[in-house]
């Protein structure tokens, strides 16, 4: 089992992921308010859209920022940074006036949750312990699916509201507080990475913060574990490559690995089921009341099946079988959903309408259950540290960027094509069931270094004498280091 102490940090660092999920779901409950459009003089159908729009292009921003400053600031410093802006961001959401403040929060928020939501996972990847990484990671997958939940039931809650400015500014104001709170951990208890520690050439404070994070380890084993990520680590500094050509020709399979599985989750098409459900149960005949509820009800099955994969499945079954098993399932399950709103969603069959309700709450359990338990995690652990917040970050904006095409498409899809437009995600998963199948590698119970291995990279490896008589600047006495390729 996990420490507490690992347990605790992750909790915390998922902090910046549930913000991502409470943030891009509390927009579709707010922007539905009518003393929302009220207050906002009845935006027009183009600003109204732009609050989703923005948002996704500040993410899409933040995780191209991280590209470029990540590695300069260090894990730690450049989550406290994007803290500031979220609760910067939250504030002027919450306090907006007018349409143009609402939009800047937006934009704020997006950029430090874009930023975030791609560095989160790098962050715990790094310091877990392998044999139990799949939870540690999934811990930020669960923070997006928790912050869904929360999100959609608030804004049910807040429906309750009497008709004013509290049925929309108390579900915003919710958000505040949070970046404060992961600022507070990450100033005081959460450790800095080893791993970029020494990539920094910090070596004797990586050795400390590693024996402090693995407390769980006999000194010795600390030592063997630390020596083996050390060789590999530097290593791979000696042959590091800056240019992004040269990236994808040294490093082509892994690069693509990494930002196919988050283009990937786009194309499953779950944010725009995610974001027009609510179309559906309308259509159904259920009132206002009901679609939140409905809505409320899916976000916590989300977090639920997302909470049990990860704790059973992510570590003990693995990335690559939980990843072939949910794009699979996607597949039939939107063949099925797709057949039964066909079939029942303009009849006044309400048995067949509830098996076109059961279609989405399939879905929900397919993608959250074994694809967001693995990819935000899978995408960080397949990369040299070298690449991994470059790579990571143009990861994650494909993800926003092909989100915010899709999603900004669904209205006109949704109203020309109808029930139609789930088979686009259909063929989209099918092609990234067979991508997988043949070009993701499994994984579970390696170390960060020993993954290397299955893309067919040397792997260096330190033993156990050469690590104890390492001298106070990291490096190995000469003879006393021996160099191995695994696999």
């Amino acid at each position: 089992m996990a420490g507490w102490y690992a347990l605790g940090v992750a909790f915390f660092a998922a902090i910046g992921t549930f913000l991502f999920g409470f943030d891009t779901g509390i927009a579709t409950t707010t922007i539905a308010h009518q003393s929302w459009i009220d207050y906002m003089d009845n935006p027009s159908k183009g600003l109204t859209g732009a609050v989703v729009a923005v948002y996704i292009a500040g993410e899409a921003v933040g995780a191209l920022t991280q590209t470029l400053i990540a590695d300069r600031l260090g894990r730690l410093r450049f989550m406290e940074l994007m803290c500031v802006v979220v609760t910067i961001g939250t504030v002027i959401q919450t306090a907006s006036v007018n349409i143009g403040m609402f939009l800047a929060g937006r934009v704020l928020a997006g950029f430090a949750v874009g930023g975030m939501v791609a560095t989160v996972p790098i962050y715990l990847s790094e310091i877990s312990d392998p044999r139990y990484r799949g939870l540690i990671g999934g811990i930020s997958g669960c923070g997006i699916s928790f912050g869904t939940m929360a999100s959609n039931w608030v804004g049910y809650a807040c429906s309750f509201a009497p008709y004013g400015p509290v049925q929309w500014r108390l579900p915003l104001g919710i958000q505040i507080p949070w970046g404060i709170i992961m600022f507070l951990g990450l100033i005081t208890f959460m450790p800095n990475s080893p791993r970029h520690l020494i990539r920094r050439g910090l070596i004797e404070q990586a050795r400390s913060e590693f024996s402090r994070i693995r407390r769980d380890l006999h000194s010795d084993d600390v030592q063997r574990e630390f020596a083996g990520m050390l060789a590999q680590i530097e290593y791979e500094k000696e042959r590091e490559i800056t240019s992004y050509r040269e990236i994808f020709r040294v490093f082509r399979h892994r690069v693509l690995v990494s930002i196919a599985v988050q283009t990937m989750t786009s194309l499953t098409g779950v944010n725009v089921i995610q974001y027009y459900q609510t179309i559906l149960y309308k259509s159904l005949g259920i009132g206002p009341h009901g679609v939140l509820a409905l809505a409320a009800v899916y976000g916590t099955i989300a977090f639920l099946v997302n909470s049990l994969t990860t704790k059973y499945l992510t570590d003990q079954w693995g990335r690559r079988k939980m990843i072939l098993s949910g794009l699979a399932g996607i597949v039939v399950v939107e063949i099925y959903a797709a057949v039964m709103q066909r079939e029942f969603q303009h009849t006044d069959n309400r048995v067949g309408k509830g098996f076109a309700i059961l279609g989405i709450y399939l879905f929900v359990v397919a993608y959250y259950g074994m694809l967001n338990s693995t990819t935000w995690l899978y995408g960080a652990e397949v990369l040299p540290i070298a690449l991994r917040s470059k790579v990571m970050g143009l990861a994650a904006a494909s993800h926003f960027i092909v989100n915010v095409a899709i999603t900004e498409a669904g209205p006109s899809a949704f109203a020309n094509i109808h029930e139609n437009y789930y088979y686009v995600f259909v063929v989209c998963s099918a092609f990234f069931l067979v991508v997988a199948y043949f070009y993701f590698p499994e994984t579970k119970q390696k170390t960060l270094e020993e993954i290397a291995a299955s893309f067919g990279d040397k792997v260096v490896e330190s033993d156990e004498t050469a690590s104890r008589m390492r001298d106070d600047m990291g490096s190995p006495k000469p003879g006393e280091e021996r160099v191995e390729v695994i696999g």
